[in-house]
Formats: C-alpha cells, structure tokens, sequence
C-alpha cells in the first residue's frame, strides 16, 4: 500500500512538472539578447574548482581583444542553496540577458542538494547541449581525424531527480522520456547536421533493454529522421557507442542521445582528443543560451594553483560570440588560442607542458 501511495505521489509530481516544462516551451521570443550601444551584457557565473582562474582569462582576453562584451557576475558555488538570494539574482539576470558563460558547479552528494546546474537548464528550458570533439594540431591524442558533435537532451531522462524510497533499503528512480522533448531534440539534431554541413546523424540508446522509455526515444528520432531525406542517419546501442567511440571514433557526426549518455559519451569524447581542458560546449533554448566546457569538469584537485588550462571555457566564449554574431572577434580568438597551443606549443600540464595558466593566457593575447 505504502508503495503504491509513494509511486502515485511521485506520478502526480511527474505530471505537474512536465506540463510546467512544456508551457515553457511554445513561448515566442520576445527579446534577443540584451545589447546597448552595440555592447552586449552577458552573465557570466565563473563556477567552482578552477572556475575563477578560466574565467580571469577569458575576461583579460576578451579585454584585449577589446570585445563589446560586458558581463554581470555571480559568484556562485555548487553548496549555494536553490532559495538563496545570489542564486535567484543569477536567474533573473539570466533571463534579462538571455546569454550567459559559466564554469561547472559543483555538486554534493549528499541527500536533499540538488544540482544548480541541472536547475538552471530546467527552469530556463536550454534543453539542448551541444559539445565539439575535435583534433586540435598538435596535441597529442589517442586517435587522428576525430572531428564530432555529441548532442544532449538536457532536460529529462535520469536527471529528472524524481526519487523516492518506497521502503528502507528500497529506491526508485524515474527516468522521463517524453515523445514532445525527443522531437525536439531530434529537431535540433538534424538541423544542426544541415547547418553545419554534416553527413550523419547517430542515434544512441538503450532499447533493447529499457523497451518503454528509450524505445520512444528511438522511434521518435527515427521519425523525425524521415523529414531530413538529404541527412544519413543509423542507431547504436549506448555501450556499443563507447567501445566504437574508443576503437574507431571516426565513424561519428553527429551524436543525438539522452541526459545521462550524452555525460558519459561528451568524457569518452574529451579522454580522446586530449582531455576536458579543450572540449568547448554551449547549452540552447528556445529563449537562453548558456555556454560552458563541454566536458563537465570543476577539477577542485587543481583549484588555486594555476595550472588549469583555460582553452575549453574561452573556446565556449568564441561559441557564445558566434550566437551573438560577433564572428570576427569569435574568429580572431579562436585562431589565437589554436596557434598558441599549435605553433607556439605553450601547453599547461594536463597537455604535458609546463606553462601556467597565466603564461598561457598571455600568449593568447600575444596571438590576438
């Protein structure tokens, strides 16, 4: 009885936030980013572990760049509580200025701390997460010509944090799969491919195994693909996808998959081209775009000691400057960064090297 009671509640609450969630998402844009005078205010939330150092360096770069960007900032941390004041003025600023630039939080485990960054991709609806794993010359890595595109639904799945213990020692877990946020996402995978001039979309899953919830996410891709005649797509089970991704990545294009894989699958992308300091990554909505490492790291065992290497969050910074249409200093810095770590060889240790985080830095502005 107590079961059936708990898994009931749990339902209702399920229900009650998806229809939350889907208003959110037929809202119309009303407002771009927020720009004055030809300058646009972003919200930057520098994050914790090496956030504060990455984000001191895209700011100086963006300086000297001479950027027309400003940023409002907010010191947030991971143990910052949901109802917190500073966390409320980071979603208000969010929302007044559509665009933001983040490090990682991070989060506890610890029971009753939920994940900021999973709430802030919910209450904004950025359901997409976008991550580019690419060979940059001349750093070391594990396979040549790997160039793909892992593209996450960020909103449900296993990260709905719908649990509950329907008796001591007994816990369970929904995983939401709806068929309106596959579409979506299938949508945005698709499109992506014909923008970027991709060949391929893969789709990745589990359905032999969970045949409800990630049988829907496959069929509904796989319809959604009929509408894209000039895209080829195929499907991979998840734990295939791993070992095809370790053996011969160059196979992918672009990856479309659920929450929980797209985490795993974006760390197997960064292991092979040469760790989560260059994978650059952007999260979309209808309305807001953030953009943040694509390897979700906050490497608090570096924290402070000016060794990070900040390629993945000025990399996130060109995306961001991309969306605003500032291509030419997007291009600029991008070319800087990739002849620092290319031709100049200034690499911080997780390259190999032994430049710090300040050197690096400043031979990206040097390259400017």
């Amino acid at each position: 009885m107590f079961t059936s009671l708990a898994r009931q509640s749990t339902l209702k609450q399920v229900a009650s936030r998806l229809a939350a969630r889907s208003m959110g998402t037929v809202v119309e844009d009303s407002v771009g980013p927020k720009c004055y005078g030809g300058t646009y205010t972003v919200t930057l939330i520098p994050g914790d572990g090496i956030g504060q150092e990455t984000a001191a360096a895209v700011k100086s770069v963006f300086g000297a760049a001479k950027v027309p960007v400003e940023f409002e900032q907010f010191d947030l941390s991971g143990f910052t509580p949901e109802n917190d004041k500073l966390m409320q003025e980071a979603l208000a600023s969010l929302r007044r200025n559509k665009v933001g630039l983040k490090g990682i939080l991070y989060t506890p485990i610890r029971l009753g701390h939920s994940s900021f960054n999973v709430a802030m991709r919910k209450e904004l609806d950025i359901y997409a997460s976008v991550a580019h794993c690419k060979n940059i010359p001349g750093i070391n890595a594990r396979h040549k010509d790997v160039d793909f595109v892992i593209i996450r639904e960020n909103t449900e799945g296993e990260y709905s944090g719908l649990e509950h213990q329907s008796f001591p020692g007994v816990v369970e877990s929904l995983k939401i799969i709806t068929r309106p946020k596959t579409e979506r996402i299938a949508r945005y995978a698709f499109d992506y491919a014909l923008r970027h001039g991709r060949k391929r979309v893969t789709i990745v899953h589990k359905a032999n195994i969970m045949k409800l919830a990630d049988g829907l996410f496959l069929n509904t891709c796989r319809a959604v693909a009929k509408e894209y005649p000039t895209i080829q797509h195929n499907d991979m089970i998840v734990d295939n996808t791993a070992m095809q991704l370790v053996s011969k990545p160059q196979q992918f294009d672009v990856m479309v998959m659920p929450n929980l894989y797209g985490s795993i699958v974006s760390n197997i992308g960064a292991g092979l081209i040469g760790g989560p300091g260059i994978v650059p990554g952007a999260n979309y909505g209808r309305e807001f775009a953030i953009f943040e490492p694509g390897s979700r790291h906050v490497a608090k065992d570096i924290q402070g000691r000016n060794t990070a290497n900040p390629s993945s969050l000025i990399l996130s910074s060109v995306m961001m400057l991309r969306h605003l249409q500032l291509n030419e200093h997007a291009d600029r810095i991008e070319k800087a960064v990739n002849k620092t770590l290319s031709v100049d060889g200034i690499r911080t240790p997780d390259l190999g090297g032994s430049q710090s985080t300040t050197d690096f830095t400043k031979a990206v502005i040097r390259n400017l």
